[in-house]
């Protein structure tokens, strides 16, 4: 009886200095949610909000201004678009390039196909030339020529502009379409795309960077 009654005090003992711990510790995480909390302030203060638009990021720049032209294909066959949408980035330990194309465009057919495809930027002369390849499809007839473009082959034998100041040469290496069912924000299927034509996004190894000298 000694020994249990022993056993007992014994948890007694460790149950109300468990007890005095959790008081304790809970204490200390509302004192350092507070800490924390008024850190962040402090930090904070030294900040002040501006719009997205104002924060340097040349890479967005040169894509949504800029616009580019994605080619694939050879000389003897390959179609081009116009693009303002991609992204210049890191990953898989690579130099990257991704963009996106809807299933209807002609281009698709061709970057489907090839391993290779090219982005071509140009400077605010050749704007009406780009518009030229945004609006009309390579099945209609040769918008290259209307646009007064001249294709150059690329070390890896695919197709991009002499006219264009940068030349970005990748190596497919990811391609998917995006679902409807994986937005968060279910307002942008909704709004963008609300026939369900949904991009193809591709990522690319970027092996080459041209720049006119």
């Amino acid at each position: 009886m000694l020994k249990k009654v022993k056993k007992l005090s014994c948890i007694q003992r460790k149950t109300g200095f468990l007890g005095v711990l959790f008081v304790v510790a809970f204490c200390y995480t509302i004192n350092a949610q507070q800490i924390t909390n008024q850190q962040k302030s402090n930090i904070m203060d030294k900040y002040r909000e501006v719009p997205v638009e104002q924060v340097e990021n040349s890479v967005a720049k040169l894509m949504s201004e800029g616009w580019m032209l994605i080619t694939a294909g050879n000389m003897q066959s390959f179609n081009t678009m116009t693009a303002s949408w991609g992204e210049l980035g890191h990953l898989w330990n690579k130099n990257v390039a991704t963009m996106f194309i809807r299933p209807q465009r002609y281009t698709k057919e061709f970057v489907d196909r090839e391993e290779i495809f090219t982005l071509s930027f140009f400077k605010e002369e050749y704007r009406n030339a780009l518009n030229i390849c945004g609006t009309k499809s390579g099945r209609d007839g040769d918008k290259v020529k209307e646009a007064k473009l001249t294709p150059v082959a690329t070390t890896e034998n695919s197709v991009a502009f002499e006219e264009a100041y940068m030349i970005i040469e990748c190596r497919k290496l990811y391609a998917e379409p995006f679902k409807s069912e994986s937005f968060i924000d279910k307002t942008i299927p909704e709004k963008i795309y609300p026939t369900a034509d949904f991009h193809t996004f591709y990522i690319g190894e970027v092996i080459r960077v041209y720049i006119k000298k």
